[in-house]
């Protein structure tokens, strides 16, 4: 019989190699309280999913401004 923590990890495992076949990678940050607070009213402003989205917005509106 697997433990729960098997199971987990098998399912962690798995949502990883999804992620890779999709061409993503998971990044575990750490952030202030504030940042967080940006990123859920970016994201609640702009009808996003999750907050993978309002960061990815972030990046590249960065992105465009460096570039510039």
């Amino acid at each position: 019989m697997r433990t729960t923590v098997n199971t987990v990890s098998e399912k962690q495992r798995a949502y990883r190699q999804r992620l890779v076949a999709n061409g993503h990678h998971q990044l575990i940050v750490a952030l202030p309280r504030e940042t967080v607070a940006f990123v859920d009213e970016l994201q609640k402003r702009q009808g996003l999913r999750n907050r993978s989205q309002a960061v990815l917005q972030l990046i590249e509106r960065g992105r465009e401004i460096t570039q510039q």
